[in-house]
């Protein structure tokens, strides 16, 4: 079982494509495990020319546990912890929602180590943007549960409230959600990345200094994260690309993989021309 050390903390990750491809690093959202990146859309981004590696956030799934009061910085850090145990130099990486806080972070501290950045359904942390709809902030605040049965319930709730309007694959989703309570539940863990991304505030000042490729992603059917987020995203980084994805919501269904993967390579693609 691979791992990546950072300090005291252990990270599990797994890696699908050739080992000479420029690497992707997937970055999960708050509280899901490595295998929210299901294997079919990991491997939708090798038959695009990367080497893909999921991981598990610390707190979740078969990462450590983090102590009380760690921060986005130190989350940040784990991501080139991961990309250290494979040896890559310089790498791409792609975060959703919480992920997406996290990749805006990696960009501001390590932007010598990315090729690129993108953030999907993500926010930079200020008040006035990226706010939830009521019923989705209500069910967002709802502890988690170590019954198995409640825990699938809340998390086939949360896609009637936040997923993708006729996009929601629900038999999927709930076969999925019984595989990340038997593998890790952590209700604790998540508790404390949500605190970490709520310690952070804005990052606007600071995105306002990255310079290294990044491409905003974000649907029009978000409510968890309202678009607000993702366009006051591009606005501040310098140079970003924002894209649009009419119905998309606050989750990744497999009909929208081509899109993401499409966007992604063109944006790459240009870049590397660019540059």
């Amino acid at each position: 079982m691979p791992r990546a050390k950072n300090g005291e903390i252990e990270l599990h990750f797994e890696v699908f494509g050739h080992v000479e491809s420029p690497v992707l690093i997937l970055v999960n959202g708050l509280g899901n495990q490595c295998l929210s990146f299901r294997e079919d859309m990991c491997h939708s981004f090798v038959a695009a020319g990367f080497r893909v590696v999921r991981f598990d956030n610390r707190d979740v799934g078969l990462s450590s546990d983090g102590t009380a009061g760690y921060t986005l910085s130190e989350m940040a850090s784990d991501v080139v912890a991961v990309a250290d145990a494979i040896g890559a130099d310089r790498f791409h990486t792609m975060g959703f929602s919480l992920g997406g806080m996290i990749v805006q972070t990696v960009a501001i501290e390590y932007s010598t180590r990315l090729l690129s950045g993108t953030s999907v359904m993500s926010t930079t942390g200020d008040s006035d943007v990226g706010r939830p709809s009521e019923e989705a902030r209500r069910l967002l605040l709802t502890p988690g549960s170590a019954d198995r049965e409640t825990a699938i319930e809340a998390h086939l709730a949360g896609q009637r409230v936040w997923g993708s309007p006729g996009h929601v694959e629900w038999d999927v989703q709930k076969e999925l959600a019984g595989q990340l309570f038997d593998r890790a539940c952590r209700p604790d863990g998540v508790a404390r990345q949500y605190q970490a991304a709520r310690r952070d505030g804005s990052r606007s000042s600071r995105l306002a200094h990255v310079d290294v490729p990044f491409l905003v992603i974000h649907g029009t059917a978000d409510t968890l994260i309202d678009i607000s987020g993702g366009r006051r995203t591009a606005e501040v980084v310098p140079g970003a690309r924002l894209v649009v994805i009419d119905g998309m919501g606050h989750d990744y269904p497999s009909a929208f993989w081509p899109r993401l993967v499409a966007e992604f390579t063109d944006f790459v693609l240009q870049s590397d021309q660019e540059g």
